[in-house]
C-alpha cells in the first residue's frame, strides 16, 4: 500500500471512529513468560535470544482483537544496544537489523492466526526515550536527541512500519526532537507522554504545554501512557481540551516498583475493559495497554468496546 494511503486510512479512522484498540505490553509479557528481559537491553534481548516468543506475543494480541500491533522496538536504538556489547560484540552496529527484525515479527504476528485479515491491522514502530522513561534528568543533550531519534525513525521507516508511536515521553525537549524526526520520515505518528497523577509530565512541565510544543509537527494525535488507569483523569481532561485526536494506553504499575502489585490487583481484565469503554465514551481515538497488561486485557477491552 502506498504510504499516503496508509496515512489517510489511519487519519480517517482516528477522526471518525470507531475507537482503535492498541495492543498491550510486550516487555513485561516477555518477563511473565520466564524469558530474560533485564537491563540494559530490556525487551530488545528477546530479539537476540527468542524471537519466536515475540512473534507469539504479537499473534496473541492480534487474536485478542488488537488493531494496532506495536513492534518490539522500544529498546532497539543504537545507544541502548551498545550497552549490551559485553555480551553481544558489535551489537550497537545492529540497530537497523534488529529494528527490521522486530517489525517483521510484528507483521508476522498480525497475520499469523486464523480468522483475522492482517490488512485490518496496523504495525506501529515504538519510539521511546533514549534513557530511562521515569528519569527526565537523564535526557541527553539536544544534539544527541536530534541525531539519535532521526536514526531510529529512519530505521523504522526502512523496516516498513505503518506509523510511529512516540511513547512514554517525560519532557518537552525530547518529545519535540522525536516528533521532528518522525515528521521527517513522512509517516503518520502519534506522541504519547508519561505523566504523574497530577497530570503533569515527570519533568514537571505541563501536559498542555507539551501538546502545544509537538502540535506544529502535525501528529495524528497525542496521548498518555505508562500510568495506572486510575490516575488518568487530570491528564485526560487536558487531552480533551487540546482539540486534537487523543488516546491512552495505561499500565498496571511501573515494573519493579512498590506500586506494581497494587495496580495489578486493582486492574483485572474486566476492570481494564470498563476503563477502556469509559475512555472511548469521552472521545478517545485509541485505547490500549502498557506495562503489565496482557492479551487477556486486550480481549476484555475488545468485547467491552463492542467489536465482536
Amino acid at each position: 500500500m502506498h504510504e499516503s494511503d496508509t496515512m489517510n486510512r489511519i487519519d480517517v479512522r482516528l477522526r471518525e471512529g470507531p475507537v482503535l484498540l492498541l495492543d498491550g505490553a510486550t516487555g513485561t509479557e516477555i518477563e511473565h513468560r520466564s524469558t530474560r528481559c533485564d537491563l540494559p537491553l530490556w525487551s530488545a534481548r528477546a530479539l537476540l535470544d527468542c524471537p519466536e516468543q515475540i512473534e507469539k506475543i504479537h499473534r496473541e494480541y492480534a487474536k485478542a482483537g488488537a488493531e494496532i500491533i506495536t513492534a518490539n522496538t522500544f529498546r532497539t536504538q543504537k545507544r541502548t544496544l551498545k550497552r549490551g556489547e559485553n555480551e553481544y560484540p558489535r551489537l550497537g552496529e545492529r540497530d537497523r537489523e534488529l529494528t527490521s527484525l522486530a517489525v517483521e515479527l510484528a507483521r508476522a504476528g498480525a497475520r499469523g492466526h486464523a480468522g483475522k485479515d492482517s490488512k485490518d491491522t496496523w504495525v506501529a514502530g515504538s519510539v521511546a526515550p533514549l534513557e530511562d522513561c521515569y528519569q527526565p534528568d537523564r535526557v541527553p543533550e539536544n544534539e544527541a536527541l536530534e541525531r539519535e531519534h532521526r536514526r531510529h525513525a529512519e530505521n523504522l521507516a526502512y523496516a516498513g512500519v505503518d506509523l510511529l508511536l512516540i511513547e512514554t515521553m517525560n519532557c518537552i525537549r525530547e518529545a519535540s526532537a522525536a516528533a521532528r524526526a518522525a515528521q521527517a520520515t513522512g509517516l503518520p505518528f502519534c506522541v504519547s507522554f508519561v505523566v504523574s497523577s497530577s497530570g503533569r509530565l515527570l519533568s514537571e512541565e505541563s501536559l498542555s504545554q507539551a501538546i502545544d510544543a509537538v502540535a506544529p509537527y502535525l501528529p495524528l494525535g497525542v496521548g498518555m501512557n505508562c500510568l495506572p488507569a486510575s490516575c488518568v483523569d487530570p491528564g485526560l481532561a487536558i487531552l480533551k481540551q487540546s482539540g486534537l485526536d487523543f488516546g491512552l494506553h495505561t499500565n498496571l504499575g511501573v515494573p519493579g516498583s512498590d506500586s506494581e502489585p497494587k495496580y495489578k490487583a486493582e486492574t483485572t481484565p474486566d476492570q481494564f475493559a470498563r476503563y477502556a469503554r469509559d475512555w472511548a465514551g469521552t472521545g478517545a481515538s485509541w485505547v490500549g495497554g502498557c506495562c503489565g497488561t496482557t492479551p487477556a486485557h486486550t480481549a476484555a477491552a475488545y468485547s467491552a468496546l463492542g467489536k465482536e
